[in-house]
């Protein structure tokens, strides 16, 4: 910035180049506008209270960024095709969880969103990590906002890490929330 005096006494004309945009906002109260442009967060949801968790650093961040935030339930196929009494009829079993996900995800929205962010809600079926990354790329979302329950070991191994698989996997930057962690979110 360069100050030179005018013919006018006690004047001056003040010369701004783009380095000086920040200072230029500052001075007339205007927020900094933030280098990441969000419109679309993904935040898999699976009702423990972990990934309810999720949702409530996804709010905020959807607020300051004025993006809409998309949960998304996975209906888990199952792994088996019948047990000891015959056939198990996959279809309406995959049914009745589908309705009831959007269900429990329409009043998640009512309840924690409470219309402070344009929302919608998607539900699908399949292997969890696999649909939550193919979601991502179909928004396409800016960001994934996931929990994670922390396990270590057998169980880890067993079970694998949706988070982990997704963060190795997602076609955008992904939050993970920790089920315990030092809490940043202003009450």
């Amino acid at each position: 910035m360069k100050a030179k005096p005018t013919n006018h006494p006690g004047e001056v004309v003040l010369e701004l180049n783009r380095r000086d945009e920040a200072l230029l906002a500052a001075a007339s109260g205007e927020a900094t506008p933030s280098p990441f442009r969000l419109k679309k967060i993904l935040v898999p949801i699976d009702f423990s209270d972990c990934s309810k968790k999720a949702l409530q650093y996804a709010i905020p961040l959807a607020k300051q960024h004025r993006a809409a935030i998309t949960l998304l339930y996975v209906v888990a196929t199952p792994a088996y095709a019948a047990d000891e009494y015959g056939g198990i009829d996959h279809t309406s079993l995959e049914v009745e969880a589908r309705t009831g996900a959007a269900e429990a995800l329409a009043a998640l929205v009512v309840d924690e969103i409470r219309g402070e962010v344009p929302s919608d809600t998607v539900v699908c079926s399949g292997s969890t990590a696999f649909e939550i990354i193919e979601a991502a790329k179909r928004l396409p979302a800016d960001m994934i906002v996931v929990s994670t329950h922390g396990r270590t070991g057998l169980k880890h191994v067993l079970l694998g890490s949706v988070a982990e698989n997704i963060v190795r996997h997602a076609p955008c930057p992904v939050l993970v929330v920790r089920e315990r962690e030092h809490e940043f979110l202003a009450n």
